[in-house]
């Protein structure tokens, strides 16, 4: 019975080809809907997933890692003095003009870190290295906004607000769906990146019953009148009351992350502390459920699979129909119902595995250009794959069984019929 089988999906090669790749196309829809969908979500942790931090230190005012109010660099002083913490580091993250021409500017990510330190650095850096970052007024780009940022790769001058800046590295997967272009550079750098072309004001004040300064580094904004006619002094050490946006903290060893994380909290006042798998779910939900974007992709993924559905039950249950005088040749002579039915079951198998293997390959395929020419993350895991998969064959299989229906009904008689 199983070369039966084989016989009747190869009876007609044309047609055979036809069906196969209908099921090509609805396993590759599937497949790369539900990739974008996980590429998007794991995109939006991208910063996140750069760091060794066990916990994040934010604003109590965070919302996701692109929307949240910066907390002064004091705080990741007061965090190595508690109980449990082996390092902290800051972290800037914030906004700025990219101008390679007077009359071209876009915005990107200004990423603010320690070269030296050991909590964070760009994943991927294929030309240059973190440590040239310690020259001040040198950043770091990702290889695919190369032709967005209209530069073309390592030695680039450009003007970031009003300062200049000097591209000295390249990394590979750095981008964002969902954000701006990453420039990663140095704390010094990133503090007179963002608070060019401003003015400074320190406040400072004595708490009741405290021995501790307390001081607030406010900036406002001065007119600009175009770019700097002399090259500006190296940027300042960052000082207590200069503003970061996270501190990155590392535990010790066998230290409980929950017990560090209420430490910090009730250490660092109006802050909030959260483990890492903690930050990178949150960011990933608000993106999901809090913005349109992640409605429309998740919409895009599920229609990928209602089509897909479809797709495949048409074409099974046309290759049943095209056959059914075959399958009452088979009952007039002896053959049980159930021996038509494993015939029609192995025939979707077949199909299903046949259009699911070249169908992966493509996507796989698919996936590297988009990733390495665009920056693009469609993410396709094993278990995605492994789910797809299995989704493959319920659908040809259910297919199958729907179609079995009209085999059911089939008189063996009508064989005999001119």
């Amino acid at each position: 019975m199983v070369s039966i089988a084989r016989k009747n999906l190869l009876e007609d090669i044309p047609r055979f080809l036809v069906a196969q790749l209908g099921i090509m196309f609805a396993v590759t829809l599937v497949t790369l809907q539900t990739g974008i969908f996980n590429g998007f979500t794991e995109s939006t942790g991208q910063l996140i997933n750069n760091s060794a931090a066990d916990i994040w230190v934010a604003s109590d005012s965070w919302v996701q890692i692109e929307l949240t109010l910066p907390i002064p660099l004091s705080n990741v002083i007061e965090a190595r003095n508690v109980a449990g913490v082996e390092r902290a580091e800051a972290l800037i993250f914030g906004g700025a003009l990219w101008r390679k021409s007077s009359n071209e500017i876009m915005r990107v990510r200004v990423v603010g870190f320690d070269p030296k330190g050991g909590l964070f650095t760009p994943i991927n850096v294929i030309q240059g290295s973190a440590s040239e970052l310690n020259t001040p007024y040198t950043v770091i780009v990702d290889k695919t906004s190369l032709k967005s940022l209209n530069i073309k790769g390592i030695g680039a001058t450009v003007q970031v607000n009003s300062l200049p800046a000097r591209v000295v590295g390249l990394t590979q997967g750095n981008n964002s769906i969902v954000s701006n272009a990453f420039m990663f550079t140095s704390l010094e750098s990133a503090n007179a990146f963002s608070t060019s072309g401003q003015t400074s004001s320190v406040s400072c004040q004595l708490p009741s019953g405290s021995t501790e300064l307390k001081c607030t580094n406010t900036y406002l904004n001065t007119p600009q009148t175009g770019t700097q006619s002399t090259p500006p002094t190296a940027p300042n050490k960052l000082v207590a009351s200069d503003l970061i946006t996270y501190v990155l903290v590392q535990a010790k060893p066998g230290q409980d992350l929950q017990v560090l994380k209420q430490r910090l909290e009730a250490a660092l006042p109006n802050t909030r502390a959260f483990t890492s798998a903690e930050f990178n779910k949150k960011n990933q939900t608000f993106w999901e459920r809090r913005t349109g974007i992640g409605f429309i992709l998740g919409l895009g993924a599920l229609v990928g699979v209602i089509v897909g559905v479809i797709i495949v039950g048409q074409i099974l249950y046309s290759s049943v129909s095209d056959h059914l005088k075959q399958f009452g040749t088979l009952k007039a002579i002896g053959a049980s119902d159930w021996v038509v039915y494993g015939m029609i079951i192995e025939q979707a198998l077949w199909m299903a595995v046949l259009g699911y293997l070249p169908s992966m390959a493509l996507c796989y395929s698919v996936a590297a250009w988009t990733f390495f020419s665009q920056g693009i993350l469609i993410l396709i895991t094993p278990v995605s794959a492994i789910a797809v998969f299995g989704l493959t064959v319920a659908m040809c299989v259910g297919s199958a069984i729907f179609a079995i229906q009209k085999v059911t009904r089939l008189d063996p008689a009508m064989v005999f019929k001119a």
